[in-house]
């Protein structure tokens, strides 16, 4: 499975490089027929000489701080680091073994600090200063050049740079889930900043930065579908291989240690998801009310999904499976919150919570590999979807808010274009760095750390006492 594993890792990059030389090399055909137009003779009539010259252009309205506005994006930026610390820890740390629990809490909580920290020294310059197609510039390294009254549209932009920090940390944090219970605690940090240097930044700035190479396609990920989700989905699965399964992983059960943290955990991220989704309309206007209703209602419908599911196959729908698919349901109205109506995000999420079952079911089975809190079964598989479906839920005639002309089979290729370009990106991007970190620290605790436990190996504490 490695090998075949490895060999994609290659075939895909090969198409990604072909597919990236196509454009280029179409420009540069065209180049020949566009030039003769350049050589035109123009013919100035007596009328158009007598003519008075054209008045000036009206100067563009100034930027207007909006208080609303920026009151709800505070709210926003905090809500989303209520998801991450502490409803991303509890929510994996519920899932581990509770010789574990304090290494996924510090783990999540310790990237959290590193991610925000270096998003401001240099991140948010990377992502989103100009630039080209796959990354921007040093214009704004350590935040040079904004002040307290410099705007981000009708916010100050230090809110939008706080509010986009939060989404850096936690698709780093989301990472994690899929190596836990046997990695290296220094060589957790050492992956999630080399990671978020050379895989999120980029994928960021190709989405989101109007010169990015998937911003210019058209390419619709209204909070993150390809930039958090699948990035980290796919970097999880890498992660997986590349550690290696845990000691006893299919030969002794290891079941969750606390569902009731889970829940508490799931129910956290539901709640700080309004702030990741309807915050990224970046004001408290109509679009932010569509993106929260249709976070409630995704959710809630893939949270029926996921138990029916369950229950056909299993017999019983279980709490885990609930929690499970309030997640799946809110990584796939992600990409889709603001471009689609309400009713399209229930088709959403009923969609999304049943392929989600199979992801954490028969693809892990068939993937053969040992993602602890399946990362890339819901976040990877969930992002793929909902961005995919994106391009057939914005449509107008599904209540969605593309534009008359709106053409699914398009949209639908260049949603797919984004997918493929994030997996690939990400996947080579990650493989490389978890292979540069084996190097240098090792990725991978000792057999004995292992069986007694990370909290105690790795941190010198535990979590519960008898």
């Amino acid at each position: 499975m490695k090998k075949m594993f490895t060999s994609a890792l290659a075939t895909g990059a090969l198409l990604l490089a072909v597919g990236f030389s196509a454009p280029a090399m179409a420009e540069d055909a065209a180049a020949p027929a566009a030039a003769p137009a350049a050589e035109a003779v123009v013919v100035v009539t007596e009328a158009q000489v007598a003519a008075p010259a054209e008045a000036p252009a009206a100067p563009a309205p100034e930027a207007v701080l909006n208080t609303g506005d920026t009151a709800w994006m505070l709210t926003s930026t905090m809500l989303v680091i209520l998801m991450t610390i502490p409803g991303l820890a509890l929510f994996y740390g519920g899932l581990g073994r509770s010789k574990n629990m304090l290494s996924v809490l510090m783990q999540v909580f310790v990237i959290f600090s590193t991610i925000t920290v270096l998003w401001c020294l240099y991140g948010y310059s990377l992502v989103f200063a100009d630039g080209g197609s796959f990354v921007g510039t040093f214009g704004k390294l350590f935040l040079n050049g904004i002040k307290p009254d410099t705007l981000s549209g009708t916010i100050p932009e230090y809110v939008f740079v706080a509010f986009q920090s939060t989404f850096a940390a936690i698709t780093c944090a989301l990472v994690v889930g899929a190596f836990a219970e046997r990695m290296k605690f220094a060589a957790v940090l050492a992956f999630s900043i080399l990671w978020f240097t050379f895989s999120y930044i980029p994928v960021a700035h190709m989405v989101w930065a109007p010169t990015g190479l998937l911003f210019g396609d058209g390419a619709l990920d209204f909070a993150g579908g390809t930039v958090v989700h699948i990035n980290a989905g796919v970097a999880g699965l890498v992660g997986a291989y590349m550690v290696g399964k845990r000691i006893g992983f299919g030969k002794e059960a290891m079941p969750p240690h606390s569902l009731t943290l889970t829940m508490v955990g799931a129910s956290l991220l539901w709640v700080g998801w309004f702030g990741f989704n309807a915050g990224s309309a970046l004001g408290a206007n109509p679009i932010a009310g569509l993106a929260f209703i249709n976070t409630i209602l995704a959710t809630g419908a893939a949270t029926l999904a996921w138990i029916t599911t369950e229950s056909m196959l299993k017999g019983k729908a279980s709490m885990l499976g609930a929690a499970s698919g309030a997640v799946a349901g809110l990584v796939g109205i992600t990409p889709a919150a603001g471009f689609v109506g309400p009713m399209g995000s229930i088709v959403l999420g009923l969609i999304v919570g049943a392929v989600c079952v199979w992801g954490v079911s028969g693809l892990k089975r068939l993937l053969g590999a040992d993602d602890a809190f399946d990362v890339f079964g819901v976040h990877g598989v969930g992002g793929i979807v909902g961005a995919i479906l994106t391009g057939v839920l914005a449509a107008p005639s599904f209540g969605g808010t593309g534009a008359a002309d709106f053409s699914i089979a398009h949209q639908v290729m260049v949603q797919f274009k984004a997918v493929l370009i994030t997996v690939v990106w990400t996947a080579v991007v990650a493989f490389i760095i978890y292979k540069l970190v084996d190097l240098v620290i090792g990725l991978r605790v000792s057999d004995e750390a292992e069986r007694e436990g990370l909290d105690i190996t790795s941190h010198g504490e535990t979590a519960y006492h008898s």
